[in-house]
C-alpha cells in the first residue's frame, strides 16, 4: 500500500510538472507585437528587392505593408525568380510574401538568414482556393494544383530554439 501511495505521488509530480512546460510552450505560441519602436525608413529599408543576377525582378510592380507584427508584400508572378530581404526586429514578427497571377506548376524558394542559428522557416503556403498547408522548413517546393494567388508565410518556428530576429533574404522561383 506504501508503495502505491509513493508511485501515485511521484506520478503526480510528474503530470504536473510536464504542465508547466505545455503552457510554457503554449504561451510562446502567442502572437503579441509592437511596431510601434520601428521608424519609417527602417521599414521602408529592410525590405528591399535585390537587383542581384540571380533575380529577374524589377522593383516595379510590388508593394509593402506593415502592421501589428506583419509584414506583407505583393509582388506579380512575372516577376519571378527574384531575392527578398528582410529583417525581423521582433520575437513574434511574420512576413507574408503574396504571389498575384501564379500560374506556374510549382513554387520553390529558400530562406537564407544571415545568422545561421536564426530561428526561421517557411510556416505556411496558402493556395489559390484559400486552404493552408504547413510547416515547412527554410526550403520549400510546392506543387500548385491551381492558379491564382499564393501566399508564402515566413515566421519563426515554435517547435525549436534559437534567435527569431535579424536580417534575411527570401529567394523565389
Amino acid at each position: 500500500m506504501k508503495k502505491l501511495i509513493v508511485v501515485f505521488a511521484v506520478f503526480i509530480i510528474s503530470c504536473s510538472k510536464k504542465q508547466n512546460v505545455c503552457e510554457n510552450a503554449a504561451g510562446s505560441d502567442s502572437i503579441i507585437s509592437s511596431d510601434a519602436n520601428l521608424s519609417e525608413d527602417s521599414l521602408s529599408d529592410s525590405g528591399k528587392i535585390n537587383s542581384d543576377p540571380e533575380s529577374s525582378a524589377s522593383i516595379t510592380g510590388n508593394s509593402r505593408s506593415a502592421e501589428n507584427g506583419q509584414t506583407t508584400t505583393t509582388i506579380n508572378a512575372e516577376m519571378l525568380p527574384l531575392t527578398l530581404n528582410e529583417e525581423f526586429t521582433d520575437k513574434q514578427q511574420s512576413y507574408i510574401i503574396k504571389i498575384e497571377n501564379f500560374s506556374g506548376e510549382s513554387i520553390s524558394g529558400e530562406i537564407v538568414p544571415e545568422n545561421p542559428q536564426m530561428n526561421i522557416r517557411f510556416n505556411q503556403i496558402r493556395l489559390p482556393d484559400g486552404t493552408l498547408d504547413g510547416p515547412f522548413s527554410r526550403e520549400i517546393s510546392y506543387k500548385t494544383p491551381d492558379k491564382g494567388e499564393i501566399w508564402l508565410i515566413v515566421g519563426k518556428s515554435n517547435m525549436a530554439s534559437g534567435v527569431s530576429t535579424g536580417k534575411f533574404t527570401v529567394k523565389i522561383k
